[in-house]
């Protein structure tokens, strides 16, 4: 069989007369997009403009939800109670539902955003108020997540499916968490160490830590971040390395008409 796996991007996370990324060419390159919902970027046109793309070209919509942080990118950890995340969840994807019937596409999958996907990947009060927040819109949504993170039991012991996700351009602790990005080598530049990474990610199942330890990760999807300014050449180079090796890059939750 084709060995396949999924290439994911943060998308629609402009504002206004700020422009963040490029959206129209990596939507040439993934399969999945991360669509902000506005409460970490993205404003109503531009997320418009974003899933209309995606539509045109047939790649699949998430819900990029994140803490209400437009300031902060939403990168800053937030002590929220349970039900204010669980509603602020409802209400990033009710928003991108509506964008998505308009664009003339559908949500298929929620992913959390910066500090929010970090902080449930092992915070098991938050991780149960965003699955709340997911199961009372649609219990058929994919909860995207951490490779190896406890979300992803949670999330499926809840009923969910879920997909495991690698970083691209991110840093690994031998732990197999994410180096923080206060940390120097936290994220990754170099397009072609990064494309023989998740080549060997994609073929061995094998991502190489910042110690030069060997760590197994299952992971279906790869993430390349939108707002990074080499974004677009290290996606282009992680795609063509992939099918260059036969590794078909497919999305796990199939873009689907409105």
């Amino acid at each position: 069989m084709t060995p396949t796996i999924d290439l994911n991007s943060d998308l629609g996370e402009g504002y206004g007369a700020w422009k963040m990324g490029d959206d129209d060419t990596m939507l040439t390159l993934v399969s999945s997009a991360n669509v902000a919902c506005g409460f970490h970027a993205g404003d109503p046109l531009t997320i418009l403009a974003t899933l209309r793309a995606a539509a045109a070209r047939g790649v699949a919509v998430g819900a990029h939800v994140s803490y209400p942080d437009r300031v902060g990118f939403g990168r800053r950890p937030m002590d929220v109670t349970s039900d204010e995340l669980t509603a602020d969840v409802i209400y990033q994807i009710g928003a991108l539902q509506g964008l998505a019937q308009a664009a003339g596409t559908r949500v298929t999958y929620v992913k959390p955003h910066g500090a929010l996907y970090n902080t449930i990947a092992g915070d098991a009060r938050q991780a149960d108020a965003v699955i709340a927040g997911i199961r009372a819109v649609d219990p058929a949504l994919v909860l995207m997540g951490l490779a190896g993170a406890p979300i992803l039991a949670r999330a499926q012991a809840a009923g969910l499916a879920t997909v495991a996700e690698a970083f691209a351009d991110r840093a690994y602790t031998p732990q197999g968490t994410l180096v923080s990005r206060r940390e120097a080598g936290a994220v990754l530049h170099d397009p072609d160490q990064i494309a023989a990474r998740m080549l060997r990610l994609a073929t061995e199942g094998v991502i190489e830590a910042v110690d030069g330890s060997v760590l197994p990760l299952a992971a279906q999807s790869i993430c390349v971040h939108g707002d990074s300014p080499d974004a677009v050449s290290m996606a282009r180079c992680i795609r063509e390395r992939l099918m260059a090796a036969g590794v078909a890059i497919t999305a796990f939750a199939p873009a689907g008409a409105a």
